[in-house]
């Protein structure tokens, strides 16, 4: 009898310790990531499937290494980062940051406006407006514990695009050693597709968002106070590891079948090159069937819904600590007016872009390369927390995972120089 309640206490153990992780890790596949990963199946083939295994462990210590400091620090990224680097640098990274998300929100915007519209919904750009001031309106009148379960169960609309993989005929033996079998890319169109999947999976804006939400869950608990929340048990600290490790695994295995599914059928048919969503959507309907074309769209409504709040929030969370505002999701807007104040601005920021008229796919692409190029100086700034006893209250991370994301903050430096130079 006792065989069977350890595995319901493990179960429970699993699915006791989703949060935060999982919630950052799907945020990880918005229509960015999503365009992205088609353009590298459309235009490459498998070529690039082995990059959904390679940055699992990569983007998994990464994120792993951002909770940790919130958990333990007792404030969030761009709090810690002010105590051991001038001001002016935490604030250049704030800019930075607030800028690419910009860009990617007015991008996954549009890209969510596109999607209704191919599914018989009105013109894009009325939904581009309802969308933004939607979400807006959402983090600013639901609480923390709302907005979390809300995102949790948008993460569900990632699962389209893995039924869309079994819609389409799958050569897997080719897919299997473009996965196991890696080859470097050629030329820089290649190299310049790997720092744009790179700058979509271990992206800035994630770094931020996983430690803002482990500061949310510790107020959540009560520890309204930084001195109260720093040091976490190894159990606190093992959940998450199982969290982000699961979060992380999810992210990836879509990435991976957004590849198959759209090298399998745009690559296989000569539509190399994407320039819209809804061209990307269109190809696949005579190739797969109008099952796969609704799929393709409504994953691009759901993941939107799930990654311009955790977008706009990072920036708030950057924002907020760097110059040391009152902030929250847990927090009245009155209570906390700069703070929603950067969330809503850079939304609205998003469908004036829109409204200039932009190229979806082109932005969303040219969005995950500037988070290519911006990530590298980033990541060696939070190992370098991670690393500081003091900070870290004497629980800095794992000398392995210091070590993977130092391996990783090397092969984007690498990756987008090699874009640059060849």
């Amino acid at each position: 009898m006792a065989r069977p309640k350890t595995k319901v206490s493990l179960l429970k153990r699993v699915l006791g310790s989703l949060g935060p992780g999982v919630t950052t890790g799907a945020a990880d596949d918005d229509p960015s990531g999503i365009a992205t990963y088609s353009m590298a199946g459309a235009q490459f083939g498998n070529q690039f499937a082995w990059a959904a295994l390679l940055t699992w462990p990569l983007m998994g210590c990464v994120q792993m290494m951002s909770a940790r400091i919130g958990m333990v620090s007792g404030q969030g990224l761009a709090g810690a980062f002010r105590k051991k680097f001038p001001l002016w640098l935490v604030a250049v990274f704030g800019f930075a940051l607030l800028v690419a998300n910009t860009i990617n929100i007015a991008s996954d915007l549009s890209a969510m406006g596109d999607a209704v519209e191919m599914l018989g919904g009105g013109p894009s750009l009325l939904y581009v407006v309802l969308f933004g001031l939607g979400i807006c309106v959402a983090a600013v009148r639901l609480r923390y514990q709302q907005l979390a379960r809300a995102l949790q169960w948008l993460a569900m609309a990632l699962f389209a695009y893995v039924i869309t993989a079994f819609t389409v005929k799958v050569g897997w033996g080719d897919v299997l050693r473009a996965t196991f079998l890696p080859t470097l890319p050629k030329g820089k169109e290649a190299w310049s597709m790997l720092v744009a999947i790179l700058g979509t999976t271990i992206s800035p804006f994630l770094f931020y968002w996983q430690a803002g939400q482990e500061i949310e869950e510790q107020k959540a608990q009560g520890l309204r106070l930084a001195s109260q929340r720093r040091g976490a048990s190894k159990r606190s600290i093992d959940d998450r590891r199982l969290d982000v490790g699961i979060g992380t695994l999810f992210s990836n295995l879509i990435m991976f079948f957004i590849i198959v599914t759209t090298a399998a059928t745009l690559h296989a048919s000569g539509h190399a090159h994407i320039e819209t969503t809804r061209q990307a959507a269109e190809a696949l309907r005579p190739l797969a069937g109008s099952l796969a074309y609704w799929l393709f769209s409504a994953g691009l409504i759901g993941t939107g819904l799930l990654a311009i709040p955790t977008l706009a929030g990072s920036a708030a969370y950057a924002f907020a600590e760097t110059f040391d505002w009152n902030y929250g999701l847990d927090k009245h807007f009155k209570a906390a007016t700069a703070f929603y104040g950067v969330f809503v601005l850079s939304t609205l920021a998003a469908i004036a872009i829109d409204f200039i008229g932009i190229n979806p796919i082109k932005a969303l692409y040219w969005s995950a390369v500037v988070n290519g190029v911006l990530a590298p100086p980033l990541l060696v700034c939070v190992y370098l927390i991670a690393a500081d006893r003091k900070i870290m209250a004497g629980q800095p991370s794992p000398p392995l995972v210091r070590a993977v994301v130092a391996v990783t903050a090397l092969a984007m430096a690498a990756a987008a120089i090699a874009m640059f130079v060849l």
